[in-house]
């Protein structure tokens, strides 16, 4: 669409063009991390190229992990520092690796044992369980925290209702 010698897009051509849901960017201007720059005189959400290049970004920072709480921050920041950003997620990918070799090491044991036909003791099968834990405790961590955050902004919702 263009308008005044702009080029813009509504809502469902820029969720074609991207691949993200209508539902997802409605989302990202609700919570403050993406709004489009225009609307039109009927209320329709209207993108400019510099949003799909802010969107681009926000893209991105999502692929190397980062929480939406934690692009929205740093988008924020006029200054903020891209070296920065990418020692974070080393030292977020070293720890994981970390856990994911201490786990390798603790089911090449307890393979080792079986193989042997080694009677597998209660301490190396809890040992192993830790293992498994901690190597999922932040994933299903931080997807409490997204469920929790979903379903705050439901009732939130819901008790807005008339």
């Amino acid at each position: 669409m263009i308008i005044a010698g702009r080029t813009y897009w509504k809502i469902g051509e820029l969720a074609k063009l991207t691949g993200l849901t209508i539902r997802t960017l409605r989302y990202y201007d609700q919570i403050g991390l993406y709004s489009p720059s225009e609307y039109s005189d009927a209320g329709y959400r209207l993108y400019n190229k510099s949003d799909i290049s802010r969107l681009q970004q926000i893209l991105a920072l999502k692929d190397l992990g980062l929480s939406l709480d934690e692009i929205k921050s740093i988008l924020s920041e006029e200054d903020y520092n891209p070296a920065e950003i990418v020692s974070l997620q080393i030292d977020r990918l070293k720890e994981k690796i970390r856990i994911q070799q201490k786990l390798l090491k603790e089911l090449q044991n307890v393979s080792n044992l079986m193989k042997m036909e080694e009677p597998l003791t209660v301490e190396d099968f809890t040992k192993l369980l830790d293992m498994m834990k901690q190597s999922h405790e932040k994933y299903f961590n931080e997807q409490q925290k997204s469920m929790e955050h979903h379903l705050d902004k439901l009732g939130d919702f819901f008790e807005n209702q008339p």
